[in-house]
This record gives structure tokens, C-alpha cells and sequence, in this order.
């Protein structure tokens, strides 16, 4: 194989099919911005945009080409010999052209058949390889595709000329058993590249795109955040943490810097990112239950599989209804309280109190606020508590 299939590629297309999500649109300044930042983040390749689309995205995708020297910038276009000339205006030496796979979207957007689809690929890919540019096939809904006709495609890419298949899941139909078997047999069948491009309607992006990698994909395809169409596509956060975590695979990218990655994305997106959101997320490394407060400060193994300082962030022990003595503990120490345990525990008391008042965690400052308002001695009514 002419690829490390230990390692995978991250193709990032924020700055192409992200923004086309409904209501995105960045500025220069942005792209730029944001492309300098997958870059840093250790990105392999950055899809800048639709040189189709005019001059001033040309000459936007031009600057982006320019600002980055690392990661390597590709041009998105359809599969004409008019697009391929534009995204020559742009400078870059690489091209994703797509063409529809599956009978419904080929007979839509070309009312032809598969004939047609295959006498394109020949024309095109070779005419933007003699134009001198790389070319990956992108086969847009290859999930609705009939199998034995995606196989004709991809061979059909390859004696063209392209060194790549980006697969997409366009409309987000797929689950992780059928990607996994697809993969499976399109790499017995091929030596390209096999890039794996999943939106997440089903909520299954992350899931597909790793099950690809297992069934022999060798690049994703993501978006900062998710972004994209409808709801979206694979989010590049979740995928290169899984990639390590669950298949053992490594990609460039340091997971120090998602966390700053994901904020300048939703700031240009104006998109704020939900507190869940696993990895950069503000809650993704909070705890309160008491039970898990507890246990953490024993061990944190206990209640973490992923640990914060992978991602450059910081464990964050919130105090509210569900706290229990062993926060409230921990909490009054680190402001160097010696604590007291009946005193600690009416604290405790005031501090679910207000939180189920207010509907927020309750700051450390509010905590010693109420430990300094108790007295050694004296009683305090019995109440449930979970440590």
C-alpha cells in the first residue's frame, strides 16, 4: 500500500462545506485566521472553498493558499472542465472534484445515467491532470449508490489519474455497520486513498467516519465543531480524540490546540458552542455529582476516560444541588480553610439550597460566604446527602 495505514490524513473543510451551513459566512480575515489555526493544530490538508463560485472567492482562497505552508490546500469542484479552470486561477495545485454517484442525484443534476458519470471522470480527471493539478475523486452520495457501479467509479478515478476517493455519505443515511462493510470491500478492491466525508442528520457522523477508518479508510473528512449543512458533518474534535483514543490510529493533529480552534470557529460561525459538547465543550470536563466528586479526587480514573490535560483544559469541579461533602471539602482546602466538618456540612446545606434557587453552580467565593456564616456546635438538621 502507498499509505501508512497506522496514521490517517485529516482533511478539514470548515472553510468549504462548513460555511455552508445555513447562515455561515466568514470573512477573509477569518479564513485566514482559521486556516492559520488548523495549520498550527497540525491539519494535513485545509478545503478552502468553491473557486466556481467567482472572482472573490478565487482570490480568497488564493490568500488562504498563501498564508499556509505545512498543511496542503485544495480547491472543491464540480466535475467540469470550467471549474477545473477555476480553481487553476486560484494557484493551488490540488482539486476534490465531485461528481454524483447515485442513480437518483445523476439523473437530477446530469439526466443521464452511469455511462455519463464514467465518460466525465475520464475527461476531467485527465484534463486537470494535464493541467498539472492532484485530483480526488469526491463520489457525492455514495451511500445510495449501487455497490457494483461505485466499484466502475472508483476504478474508472483511478485509470484517470486520481489518487483518491473521498466516499460521502451526502446525506447522512449511513450507520456504522454498513460503513465499516463498505470500507471493508472497497479496500480489497483498490490501492487509492479512501477518504470517508459523513454528515451527521442521524447524529452517526463521528461513529461512520471511524468505522470507516477501520475498514481501511485512510483520510477523513471533518469540520471544526461539526459545522456543515443541515446538521452537519463529522466534527474534527470528536474524530482525531477517537481515531487515538478507541482505533489506536494517529493523526498530526495536537489536541492541545482544539479547544482555541473550536472557540475562533464558533466566534466567526456565530455559532456558540453547546456546555456539552464533548471535548471543547465548558462542561465537557465537569463534574458535581457527589458521588463522582468523590471518587474523582481519589482517583480520577475512576470517572474520567479521557483526561483534560490531553486537550490542554483543566478538570472543573462544579457546586450545586448534587454536591456533596467531599466537594465542599476539596473546594474550602484550595482556598486554604481548615476545615470543619460540622461546619462544612451546613455550608453543604446552603449551597444546594441556592443552587436549586438560583439554577446555577454556586462560585467559591459564595461557598466561604457561607462557611464563615456558621459557628462551631452549632446543630444542624438531618438531611439526605450522596457523597
Amino acid at each position: 500500500m502507498p499509505f501508512d495505514m497506522f496514521r490517517v490524513i485529516v482533511n478539514d473543510t470548515t472553510l468549504r462545506d462548513g460555511e455552508q451551513a445555513p447562515g455561515v459566512s466568514f470573512t477573509l480575515e477569518e479564513k485566514l485566521a482559521i486556516a492559520r489555526s488548523l495549520e498550527a493544530a497540525g491539519v494535513d490538508e485545509i478545503e478552502a472553498g468553491v473557486p466556481a463560485m467567482g472572482d472573490a472567492v478565487i482570490e480568497e482562497m488564493a490568500a488562504v493558499g498563501e498564508a499556509v505552508r505545512r498543511s496542503a490546500v485544495i480547491a472543491w469542484c464540480r466535475i467540469t472542465e470550467a471549474d477545473v479552470d477555476a480553481a487553476l486561477r486560484t494557484g493551488l495545485k490540488r482539486v476534490n472534484l465531485s461528481v454524483p454517484v447515485s442513480d437518483r442525484q445523476i439523473w437530477v443534476k446530469f439526466r443521464a445515467g452511469r455511462q455519463d458519470v464514467l465518460s466525465r471522470i475520464h475527461r476531467v480527471v485527465s484534463y486537470a491532470r494535464d493541467k498539472g493539478l492532484a485530483v480526488a475523486l469526491g463520489g457525492e452520495d455514495s451511500s445510495r449508490a449501487d455497490g457494483d457501479f461505485l466499484s466502475r467509479v472508483i476504478v474508472a478515478a483511478e485509470e484517470a489519474g486520481a489518487h483518491r476517493f473521498r466516499f460521502a455519505d451526502t446525506l447522512g443515511v449511513l450507520d456504522p455497520f454498513s460503513t465499516y462493510e463498505i470500507f471493508r470491500r472497497l479496500r480489497a478492491e483498490t490501492s487509492l486513498e479512501l477518504e470517508f466525508h459523513g454528515h451527521d442528520d442521524l447524529g452517526l457522523a463521528t461513529a461512520n467516519t471511524l468505522a470507516a477508518v477501520r475498514g481501511g479508510g485512510t483520510h477523513v473528512s471533518v469540520c471544526v465543531l461539526g459545522l456543515g449543512e443541515r446538521a452537519g458533518n463529522a466534527a474534527l474534535e470528536e474524530v482525531v480524540a477517537a481515531l487515538g483514543q478507541l482505533a489506536r490510529r494517529k493523526t498530526n493533529v495536537d489536541l492541545t490546540h482544539l479547544f482555541d480552534l473550536a472557540e475562533l470557529v464558533a466566534g466567526a460561525a456565530r455559532r456558540p458552542i453547546p456546555a456539552a459538547k464533548s471535548i471543547v465543550g465548558s462542561a465537557a470536563f465537569a463534574h458535581e455529582s457527589g458521588i463522582h466528586v468523590s471518587g474523582l479526587l481519589r482517583d480520577p480514573e475512576c470517572y474520567e476516560a479521557l483526561d483534560p490535560a490531553l486537550f490542554g483544559r483543566t478538570r472543573n469541579i462544579v457546586l450545586g444541588k448534587h454536591s456533596g461533602m467531599a466537594a465542599i471539602a476539596s473546594a474550602l482546602t484550595s482556598l486554604g480553610v481548615v476545615v470543619d466538618e460540622s461546619r462544612a456540612r451546613r455550608a453543604l446545606d446552603k449551597v444546594r439550597a441556592r443552587a436549586v434557587a438560583l439554577k446555577r453552580p454556586i462560585e467559591k467565593d459564595e461557598l466561604l460566604e457561607f462557611y464563615d456564616a456558621t459557628s462551631p456546635g452549632q446543630a444542624r438538621p438531618a438531611s439526605a446527602e450522596v457523597e
